[in-house]
């Protein structure tokens, strides 16, 4: 069933646990997280990259989650993420999204609030609830990390802006990480504190060890997003579908190990995040 952001967010609120995020690129991967969520009873974000929304794919890909997420017995949220302007966020909400990423974070702190501000006006009149970000999670090749985020100004940006739960930098980043991140888990008590309660987000969710996914779970994390993970496990089962010379190169037979690879591996995060028997 298709759900909005602010729905499925308070599910992991009331429950203590966390949203799987998938980030999909085609239609085996959206089948395979699809797929996963309804054997695990899992409520689930299927989310886009704003640059497919800026290519040919996406009018391909938004209708392909949205046709996932309807016929799923479990809650699905279509989402953007990291949209970095008003552009994506208007293309994402007419194709369909029922939750907004606006990513202000590479802004100064006032522009952040501003321009947050004004995407949480919009999606606000149809209905959508947006995830903010301040404290930019940059990527694993960056030279240095930035300044994780302030509590303090965690909850002003809150306050002001209306978002309905905030990605934070406390040490996590995109990509494959080079050596064993180390996540705050304080400075998640202390701005879940410091913002009355609001649902932190997670970002940079693959390859961050277990145990530290399951303390920041518990001390405020409500969404954690996945998406390199999902681009090796669909790699590794074409590659895998490639090197046995009995498989078939129809092509429709060809993804099917792809999109099983694919499934697994997003049990294997939905088991992780607690969101398993949950919708």
């Amino acid at each position: 069933m298709l759900v909005s952001l602010g729905e499925i967010i308070a599910l992991a609120e009331k429950g203590n646990f966390a949203i799987p995020a998938f980030n999909v690129y085609n239609i085996e991967t959206v089948m395979g997280v699809a797929k996963a969520a309804e054997e695990m009873r899992a409520p689930v974000i299927i989310q886009v990259y704003p640059r497919l929304l800026n290519e040919e794919v996406g009018y391909y890909l938004c209708p392909t989650i949205l046709a996932a997420a309807r016929k799923a017995s479990v809650p699905i949220c279509f989402h953007l993420d990291h949209g970095p302007s008003e552009l994506e966020v208007q293309k994402a909400l007419r194709w369909g999204a029922t939750g907004i990423m606006y990513d202000g974070s590479v802004h100064p702190f006032e522009e952040n609030i501003a321009n947050t501000k004004h995407i949480v006006d919009i999606c606000d009149s149809v209905g959508v609830t947006v995830e903010g970000e301040l404290g930019h999670v940059g990527s694993v090749n960056d030279d240095a990390m930035e300044e994780y985020t302030d509590p303090d100004e965690a909850g002003e940006f809150v306050r002001r802006t209306g978002v309905n739960c905030l990605a934070v930098l406390i040490g996590n980043a995109h990509g494959h990480y080079k050596k064993t991140p180390k996540l705050d888990i304080e400075r998640v008590k202390a701005i879940r504190k410091a913002t009355g309660g609001i649902p932190l987000v997670l970002h940079g969710g693959s390859g961050i060890p277990d145990d530290q996914v399951k303390a920041a779970i518990e001390a405020g994390i409500r969404k954690m997003n996945i998406g390199t993970d999902i681009c090796c496990a669909f790699a590794e089962g074409t590659k895998e579908t490639l090197d046995d010379p009995k498989r078939s190169i129809a092509v429709d037979l060809f993804m099917k190990h792809p999109i099983e690879k694919v499934k697994e591996l997003a049990i294997s995060k939905i088991k992780l995040v607690d969101a398993d028997g949950k919708a």
